[in-house]
């Protein structure tokens, strides 16, 4: 037992799996550990919010620990702000309206796009075809270059409770910083939100959990029924192995993924739960193990050893636990982790339909990409909602089956090097 777990820790390739299978493993139980809390919590009113540091203005505000700083490019950053890329369009269309030249101006030259527009613009002009809400658009984005350039301070306010009128309360100079963790209330996102105003990160790692609970359940049933099946049809034989291989070849005619779509429908989506999906992944994928397992107990069961077990009279029992199924052990591991992978896919494919677990339970990486596909997170650009689930079961799927090639190589003759 030694020799052989020290020759499967010698293949590169399943060290290589194991690794990146433990590290997804290890980031699941460390991560809640800092950043606890339902992963299913909405904390954002908005959706897709994008990765970074969040703020509280409110905080920033009326804290009273600042310091200045007088930093040389501080309002060139505050105009390049300011302007998005849609802005920038639009002062070129205004440009190419009025018949000024614009053919050697970059529109990413923020510098030179401000210069061009404060000596052309003027709100007075109006030019032909232009709309009333594109002319008020326009100076209403003057207005903001304009006080992003000139205005050095901002007033705060409030409405006095006495006698409801407005008074200033303090002033906020261009040159006045804030330290972050002088801030109250300081949320850090990497992945930012999902479209329901949830935490992507947290919602991920529990994910992967689940999906992967999900994989091992499955797994597990897919696993055990083929063995048993295999087990009894190859070594029995006769009208066992014919009764097991009818029932085998109609689920090899009927596809399993389609079978598996119609087993889920039927289910109520209340009583679709994490096991629930699982189990039934499981009992639709028995069926390549089996004929596997099949195959392997035909070339063993007139085998020396097993001819001699059983003239002397051994069970039945006795006879697979101890003269064939060890023989057959580093297989059935292998069909495990391939059962898993498949287990994984499976639950997203399905998911992907709503066919998934129910959506306020608990999420699965499968109902995280159902989510980012329903809301559009893929056209409106928020990649954060997809992109990582994307990787995290890319990830999962190749380390098992590297694992699983690197036991192919330990356990097959003909593999090794």
């Amino acid at each position: 037992m030694k020799n052989t777990i020290r020759q499967v820790f010698h293949s590169p390739k399943f060290v290589v799996g194991f690794c990146i299978f433990m590290s997804i493993l290890l980031t699941m139980l460390i991560y809640p550990l800092i950043n606890p809390g339902n992963p299913l919590q909405m904390i954002g009113l908005g959706t897709f919010a994008k990765p970074g540091t969040y703020v509280s203005m409110y905080d920033s505000v009326t804290t009273t620990e600042y310091s200045t700083f007088k930093l040389p490019d501080a309002d060139a950053k505050r105009l390049d702000q300011i302007l998005t890329s849609e802005d920038r369009v639009n002062m070129i269309n205004w440009f190419s309206a009025n018949n000024i030249d614009i053919s050697k101006l970059n529109i990413s030259d923020t510098q030179a796009l401000l210069k061009l527009w404060k000596a052309n613009y003027d709100p007075a002009i109006k030019p032909k075809g232009m709309t009333k809400a594109m002319r008020n658009y326009y100076i209403r984005l003057n207005t903001n270059i304009n006080s992003a350039g000139n205005a050095e301070t901002l007033s705060v306010t409030e409405v006095d409770p006495t006698t409801g009128e407005t008074v200033e309360k303090s002033k906020i100079s261009k040159t006045d910083y804030v330290n972050v963790d002088s801030v109250a209330n300081v949320k850090t996102l990497p992945l930012g939100t999902d479209n329901f105003g949830r935490d992507t990160l947290k919602e991920l790692v529990t994910a992967c959990g689940v999906s992967i609970m999900i994989g091992l359940i499955a797994g597990a049933v897919a696993t055990a029924i083929g063995l048993l099946l295999g087990l009894l049809a190859g070594y029995l034989g006769g009208v066992v192995d014919d009764i097991i291989m009818f029932f085998t070849n109609i689920f090899t005619v009927i596809p399993s993924f389609v079978l598996l779509i119609l087993i889920n429908y039927s289910i109520d989506q209340d009583q679709r739960g994490a096991t629930t999906v699982a189990l039934v992944i499981g009992l639709t994928s028995w069926v390549w193990t089996t004929r596997s397992v099949r195959s392997q107990v035909m070339s063993l069961r007139n085998r020396d050893h097993v001819n001699l077990s059983r003239l002397s009279g051994h069970s039945l029992p006795r006879i697979i636990l101890t003269d064939i199924l060890p023989y057959i052990a580093s297989y059935v591991v292998m069909a495990f982790i391939l059962q898993v992978s498949s287990g994984i896919l499976a639950e997203a494919q399905l998911s992907l339909l709503g066919l998934g677990p129910k959506t306020t339970d608990v999420p699965t990486l499968g109902l995280m990409m159902n989510w980012a596909m329903l809301y559009s997170a893929h056209l409106n650009g928020s990649w954060w909602a997809y992109f990582p689930v994307i990787l995290v079961i890319a990830f999962i799927s190749f380390s098992l089956n590297l694992m699983n090639t690197g036991l192919d190589q330990v356990f097959n003759p003909t593999l090794r090097d």
